[in-house]
């Protein structure tokens, strides 16, 4: 769905630390855990963006925020933060048919030990 000279807009937002209901161990299902989550999100756009281009060509950071934060039931528990990727492309895919591409890393804080970032990065492109 890119345009058809190819550009788009790549918006992020990163380093959002969030606590989430996650885990497999029984020491993890009982609280949230604490995950720092970046998003990238392509954005297919048509022409070029001048002084006075009004938001609604492109898109609101705050809308990437919103799906790693207020977007992720609190309620409900996530085994695998994989799911936790899922549901924020997801989420991102139905707030705009412009979003092609999304990318979610997410890194658990809890399991490191020096510091190191351990976690996953899931891409998912926009399907037809």
């Amino acid at each position: 769905m890119a345009s058809s000279d190819g550009d788009l807009l790549r918006l992020h937002v990163r380093g959002v630390e969030v606590y989430v209901l996650t885990g497999i161990y029984s020491e993890e299902t009982k609280l949230p855990q604490p995950l720092r989550i970046s998003v990238t999100a392509d954005l297919d756009i048509a022409g070029r963006f001048e002084m006075d281009t009004p938001l609604s060509r492109s898109k609101n950071y705050l809308d990437l925020k919103h799906a790693m934060t207020d977007a992720l039931p609190k309620d409900r528990h996530f085994t695998l933060i994989e799911s936790v990727a899922e549901h924020i492309a997801e989420t991102l895919f139905l707030q705009d048919r412009r979003v092609s591409r999304v990318e979610v890393d997410i890194v658990k804080l809890a399991i490191s030990e020096n510091g190191e970032d351990i976690g996953i990065t899931l891409v998912r492109n926009r399907r037809a």
